[in-house]
């Protein structure tokens, strides 16, 4: 899980179905994990239990502090990789849409009462009936990427929350067949999001950048995807 770690941070690949934080209802969690290995360790940030990828981990109070900070100042640049349903074009799409949570934990667009959110999209590849899109939000607000990416018509494959459908492979794949009494699964059981990279300023004042490779749900999705364009 570990992709860099030096004497003030950990950058780990996150894999989904983990929460970052302590969640009522599971024994594990990345924090304590992140524990475990280092006793002093906090999440400088979090993903979504779905959601998979690059996740910065400190190890000393000044550094959470001074990491957190840079979150703040939006010092730090995310990318996420999202597999979108319908075929979608966009080059540099930046759209600023105001977004408030709402009390079961989902978001919406509110340009009234909302906080200034930001995103910016590119297309990286077409498919038979999906997209890979290249997601870097400006800013940091609850499912940002999802309810803006739903607002486009272009919801994240899997998330039912915010109109994304499952992916059965039937809906790409000709003359598939499933066993007689068998009932079709989803190819991937969650939304189709993961955190790809990260670039940013370290304590010690060095820059640094982690690519986060994908998860084999993610991986298995495109290939499949690939095959049958």
């Amino acid at each position: 899980m570990i992709l860099f770690e030096n004497e003030d941070y950990i950058i780990i690949n996150k894999p989904p179905y983990l929460s970052s934080l302590e969640d009522r209802l599971e024994e594990i969690n990345v924090l304590k994990l992140a524990r475990m290995y280092h006793n002093g360790a906090q999440l400088c940030h979090r993903l979504d239990k779905d959601t998979s990828g690059a996740l910065i981990v400190s190890k000393h109070p000044d550094a959470y502090k001074f990491m957190t900070q840079e979150f703040e100042k939006r010092s730090v640049t995310k990318t996420y990789r999202a597999v979108s349903d319908g075929l979608h074009h966009f080059s540099k799409l930046r759209l600023e849409k105001a977004l408030s949570s709402m009390p079961k934990g989902t978001s919406h667009i509110d340009e009234r009462f909302g906080k200034r959110s930001v995103t910016i999209f590119n297309s990286i590849r077409a498919y038979k009936k999906h997209t890979l899109i290249d997601c870097k939000p400006i800013t940091g607000r609850l499912h940002q990427i999802r309810v803006h990416l739903a607002y486009l018509k272009a919801p994240i494959t899997g998330d039912i929350n915010y109109g994304g459908k499952p992916f059965f492979l039937s809906s790409v794949k000709r003359n598939y067949k499933i066993g007689k009494f068998a009932e079709e699964q989803p190819l991937i059981q969650r939304l189709a999001l993961h955190a790809y990279h990260l670039k940013f300023r370290l304590f010690n004042g060095e820059y640094e950048e982690v690519t986060a490779p994908y998860p084999k749900d993610f991986r298995v999705l495109l290939q499949q995807l690939e095959k049958n364009t």
